[in-house]
């Protein structure tokens, strides 16, 4: 609990067995109230090294993609009452201790989403990250802000924070169930006045760290600006889209 509320880090979970027990590890235990996992039909003992582990699991039969992966992450935090729920992934590229300040800033009142950024204290490229990764991260970045008339210095990273409103009145279920979900998560979130905050998170680029290819890199790309023209489109009553509907498919518990 913090500030009287419950705190869920739940982690999308797909072939993580090197990397999760020490994810779990630095996890701050003194305020989380649970951890779910949820394995995306991993190919390898995630499940093993999770089950002993004291954390929820859950688990896909099939690989449904990153999106689909924390679609039921959500689901089943806000299941068990969470008031804040921090989603984290469990390859150990952002510092799992960040939870508490996170978690603060929305129990706090102060935002509704928070965001660990690897951009804000220029620490992306001294963490590993590939020269071609941070160079169309912020690419897009840029793109993003201009379009949207917003100024995140990083719509692209993987741990966030977010409400129990938020998780529960965002339409999220029209989302992709591909990477391309983290990026609409944040544009509609926009659209409904939801507050983004951001922190400074440091993250470590290894051989485990999770990552996409070349080709699924582009096809994000490509997204990410329609993501942002759609946006422009439904604010100027040009277009609608069901990612911006007011009774678009949301999450149930």
């Amino acid at each position: 609990m913090l500030n009287g509320k419950k705190i869920v880090v739940v982690m999308p979970a797909y072939n993580a067995e090197r990397t999760l027990k020490k994810t779990c590890d630095e996890i701050p235990k003194d305020i989380v109230d649970e951890i779910i996992l949820n394995d995306d039909h991993s190919s390898d003992r995630t499940l093993e090294v999770a089950e002993r582990l004291n954390i929820r699991i859950f688990s896909h039969d099939r690989n449904t993609g990153y999106g689909a992966n924390q679609k039921t992450c959500y689901r089943e935090a806000l299941r068990v009452g969470a008031d804040v729920v921090v989603m984290l992934h469990p390859d150990y590229q952002y510092p799992p201790k960040l939870v508490t300040a996170m978690a603060g800033l929305i129990t706090s009142g102060i935002f509704d989403i928070v965001l660990g950024s690897r951009m804000l204290g220029n620490l992306a490229i001294r963490g590993g990250m590939p020269l071609y990764k941070y160079i169309s991260n912020r690419a897009l970045t840029f793109a993003e802000n201009n379009i949207l008339g917003q100024r995140l210095s990083e719509y692209h990273t993987g741990l966030r924070a977010f409400s129990r409103d938020v998780l529960l009145n965002l339409p999220i279920l029209e989302n992709s169930d591909d990477f391309l979900f983290d990026n609409q998560i944040l544009v509609q979130a926009f659209y409904f006045g939801y507050r983004i905050g951001e922190i400074t998170a440091p993250s470590v680029y290894t051989k485990e760290s999770s990552t996409i290819n070349f080709k699924r890199s582009v096809v994000y790309g490509f997204g990410v600006l329609w993501t942002a023209v759609q946006y422009v489109l439904q604010k100027c009553s040009l277009g609608k889209f069901g990612i911006f509907a007011k009774d678009g498919k949301k999450l149930t518990v």
